[in-house]
């Protein structure tokens, strides 16, 4: 029985690296991932990282666990028409989720409750339950549309964490600008990491 759960969502969104490294991560922390991925979101990781997940759920969640070295069960991979799974119930959904990268056209579902989905469903059961919701938009730049919705959902309780890394720690690859970006998702939630240094130390 695993006592941390959390929602990954994966829409598409250009992105991919954080994706896959804030599940390593969540992994490594002993949480249960519940993993939706739209279809658009597999096209980018086939563009991105040269990735292209197996038909089928369980296909998916067996190539996800033994790529981070996850324990059965510890990654759960949803489709988007599951409303029997966990992630669809404010009875049974993890109080947790996060979308990252966020697209926009998935930001507006959320924003406006649209449901269509089992990822936009599972973003309206985590506000409606006052949990956390974190959404990792990665676009340039954000029309009055985008913020208009940003707004919106940063006063229904989200939190609004768009894929823009700093330069203070001195970032020497695109992997240490990914980490600068998911370190800050795993402060959010209470996760202990040490993937970033942070702000005033080791500096004189």
């Amino acid at each position: 029985m695993h006592h941390k759960r959390i929602t990954l969502a994966i829409t598409g969104a250009s992105g991919a690296p954080y994706a896959l490294r804030l599940l390593e991560l969540l992994v490594a922390a002993e949480y249960q991932v519940f993993v939706l991925i739209s279809a658009a979101a597999k096209v980018v990781f086939a563009t991105e990282e040269n990735i292209k997940f197996p038909s089928g759920n369980e296909a998916t969640a067996a190539f996800l666990t033994e790529r981070f070295n996850a324990q059965p069960e510890q990654i759960v991979v949803c489709g988007k028409d599951e409303w029997f799974s966990p992630v669809a119930s404010g009875s049974a959904a993890p109080k947790q989720m996060i979308v990252c990268p966020c697209s926009t056209g998935s930001l507006s579902a959320i924003a406006t409750g649209a449901s269509n989905n089992l990822i936009e469903r599972g973003a309206d059961v985590v506000l409606k339950e006052r949990g956390q919701l974190i959404l990792v938009p990665r676009e340039m730049p954000f029309s009055t549309i985008h913020l208009e919705h940003m707004l919106k959902l940063s006063q229904m309780g989200a939190t609004i964490m768009p894929a823009a890394p700093g330069f203070y720690h001195e970032p020497e690859s695109i992997s240490d600008l990914v980490d600068f970006v998911v370190a800050r998702i795993l402060d959010h939630i209470g996760v202990d990491q040490t993937i970033m240094q942070r702000w005033g130390y080791g500096k004189k």
